[in-house]
């Protein structure tokens, strides 16, 4: 081989080295882990896909978590760019029948850690949030809406129905406003977000920076909250308040059906407008939903997750969830074909084998949970 020949070939591995390297360091770079002063502080590196979670972030988030847990005064997480906390799962990978029971499995154990973290967690959801973006945050101590915040549990439009404990949170809502959000998919914006008791604070996204270095220096509880009610701004009268004696009348219905009768009962543009909503959204997901949220309702975080992890399980192996995602976020035709198709062809028996519980070594574990 002549001397060209070597220098070239030399040249060809060093570049493919280099640029499996690169290709490694971008997907090691999806979630970012630092430390500054007191604090731990976890970055959803994801812009461009709305910092939506995968099973690699989730993955590297619990051990880290678990250390800080020990070694930290208290954890920040934030997501990257202006656009997105995080928007959810990556439910393209989560339909897969391998890949979802994996990825749900991890995203409902970080769940369950942050519901119990010991030390103050602080979740800045600074523009969307939705899905597994309330899971990163909603159980943790403290959660910082800002004017960019937008939240909605959107999984029933998909064929899913509210994870990430959305099964927990959701009931113990004011009015039976969680059953109103976790059914229509209706977003919350800013200081909403307070008033329905998902976010702690409402802060200027200005004032974040300055507010994330203070927070570094707190070393207990006591100075984090202080620190956070001294940055938190009033609140405005809530944007669902002339809704909300109707809110609580109607979902507080123990069917669909019964929901939707009392929705027509009602007669005015909002009630149009949900009965609207709830139309377009799948029958299946609909009654697994409010079942779901019932009992809940009951619950303690832990058992929520481990319901939940069955639904997943079952929705990953039945028709609705992948038709969902291809019409939607896949083709985007928005013609979802579901199956059962109407209310009336949702059986009893179909919601409940949901439910039923998985063969063991597939249920959902948590090494310090008494369930």
């Amino acid at each position: 081989m002549d001397i060209y020949k070597m220098l070239k070939l030399t040249y060809l591995t060093r570049s493919t080295t280099m640029s499996l390297k690169r290709m490694m360091s971008t997907q090691e770079q999806d979630v970012l882990f630092e430390t500054l002063n007191n604090a731990g502080i976890i970055t959803l590196n994801r812009p461009q896909a709305l910092n939506s979670l995968n099973t690699s972030m989730v993955t590297k988030m619990l051990p880290q978590l678990q250390d800080w847990e020990k070694s930290k005064a208290l954890v920040i997480i934030k997501g990257a760019g202006d656009k997105a906390f995080c928007a959810g799962g990556d439910v393209k990978k989560a339909i897969d029948r391998v890949e979802g029971p994996e990825f749900f499995n991890m995203e409902y154990t970080v769940n369950y850690t942050i519901g119990n973290y010991k030390i103050p967690y602080i979740a800045i959801i600074n523009g969307i949030t939705m899905g597994g973006g309330l899971g990163l945050s909603v159980h943790g101590r403290y959660r910082v809406a800002t004017e960019k915040t937008v939240i909605a549990m959107p999984e029933t439009k998909i064929g899913l129905f509210p994870d990430v404990g959305g099964s927990y949170f959701l009931p113990r809502l004011q009015v039976n406003l969680g059953l109103y959000l976790g059914l229509t998919g209706d977003r919350l914006k800013g200081k909403d977000v307070v008033k329905a008791g998902i976010a702690t604070h409402f802060i200027s996204s200005q004032r974040l920076y300055e507010l994330e270095k203070l927070l570094s220096r707190c070393s207990n509880d006591m100075e984090v909250n202080a620190l956070l009610s001294k940055f938190s701004e009033p609140l405005d009268e809530f944007t669902l308040a002339p809704h909300i004696k109707h809110i609580n009348y109607c979902f507080a219905a123990s069917t669909i059906e019964e929901i939707i009768e009392r929705l027509e009962k009602v007669q005015n543009d909002w009630s149009v407008k949900t009965l609207k909503t709830l139309s377009q959204m799948c029958p299946g997901s609909l009654k697994i939903t409010l079942r779901a949220l019932q009992r809940g309702a009951q619950l303690e975080l832990g058992q929520c997750l481990r319901m939940e992890y069955r639904l997943a399980y079952r929705a990953t192996e039945n028709h609705d969830f992948p038709e969902g995602v291809r019409a939607l976020l896949i083709d985007k035709d928005n013609n979802p074909k579901w199956n059962p198709k109407t209310l009336a062809e949702v059986t009893d028996e179909y919601v409940e084998s949901y439910f039923k519980k998985l063969p063991e070594e597939k249920e959902l574990k948590f090494v310090e949970a008494k369930l």
